[in-house]
């Protein structure tokens, strides 16, 4: 056999093989007897792209066969934004089959923002319990109430994209589980109707800029817990026994204080005395030399000391002798 017959075969094998790689024939047939006609050209450049043929013709078949208006560059483009083209293509047969209004550029907005669009059409098909933790609130009475609430939601297409989760919904009615019970003169009068916390809840609006609408609100359980009131007006006596008892120490610590003052003075005023009196002998002496003051006179003093300090003795003995009687 001649070379140049031995490269045309081969290089016609080689063809061939490309051809059976690019052209994905088996997949453009399914297509084509299924209806969803797809030109072999777009699935070339489908390979040539790196999208994944066979589950983008599959989403395509599977909508075409529901009686969707999609277009197979519309699932493309999705696909190569990262989107999950087969729960979107979900989502609109079910949202078709319950007659709600979804068109596929609001779905694949919404699976691009990260949120499950299939389970959105299930919610609003089929409205969601969703279950509160336990909220503690206090009535005007002191005593406080532990509610758990169940709340039934529905999916808002409309308000899917940019609307607040599950978490928001569970903070606002518990805010109005709060206010409710907060607002109630007696804790007894929120015992015999519970429902009037769902009456408020549910006309406050608090669906209102969240991804769901809020059907009812019931509360499951309801039990009664600690009488703040009496707490704080124990704990309010407490504070201020050890204010009084702080006030009582300060007044003790400031008469001491003073009576310390007191004696210091006492001490000083008399050690004063006591250097006046070291002062008179001087003063006497003095005074003889000088001539101011004449030997009688000073023998005079003397016999008036004397005779006061013989006074004195016999007054304290006479008061003694009352005091040991007595």
């Amino acid at each position: 056999m001649e070379p140049w017959l031995i490269g045309l075969i081969a290089g016609a094998v080689f063809l061939f093989i490309l051809f059976i790689i690019f052209v994905p024939i088996g997949i453009w047939f399914r297509a084509w007897v299924s209806g969803a006609r797809i030109g072999i050209g777009r699935l070339i450049g489908m390979r040539l792209r790196r999208v994944g043929v066979t589950k983008l013709v599959d989403a395509f078949i599977t909508g075409k066969k529901a009686g969707l208006d999609i277009r197979i560059e519309t699932l493309e483009t999705h696909y190569m934004a990262k989107g999950n083209v087969g729960t979107v293509i979900d989502a609109l047969i079910s949202a078709h089959s319950a007659n709600i209004v979804l068109d596929i550029r609001t779905a694949m907005a919404i699976d691009l923002a990260g949120r499950d669009v299939l389970n959105a059409v299930k919610v609003s098909v089929n409205p969601k319990v969703i279950e509160t933790p336990i909220v503690s609130a206090v009535s005007k009475d002191g005593i406080e109430l532990r509610v758990r609430a169940k709340i039934t939601v529905r999916a808002n297409i409309e308000r899917l994209i940019g609307g607040a989760g599950e978490e928001t919904i569970i903070a606002r009615v518990g805010e109005g589980v709060v206010t409710t019970i907060g607002s109630s003169v007696k804790h007894t009068d929120v015992l015999e109707n519970p429902d009037s916390i769902s009456k408020k809840i549910l006309s406050k609006g608090l669906d209102a800029g969240t991804a769901f609408e809020i059907l009812s609100v019931d509360v499951a359980d309801i039990d009664v817990g600690k009488n703040i009131g009496s707490q704080l007006q124990m704990d309010q006596a407490e504070a201020d026994k050890k204010i009084a008892q702080a006030r009582a120490e300060e007044k003790r610590a400031l008469a001491v204080a003073n009576e310390q003052e007191m004696r210091a003075k006492t001490q000083e005023m008399q050690a004063m005395v006591v250097a006046a009196e070291a002062e008179i002998p001087k003063a006497i002496a003095e005074a003889l030399r000088a001539g101011k003051l004449g030997v009688m006179d000073y023998y005079n003093m003397q016999n008036v000391q004397s005779d006061t300090n013989m006074r004195n003795s016999l007054g304290g003995n006479k008061n003694d002798s009352k005091k040991s009687k007595e």
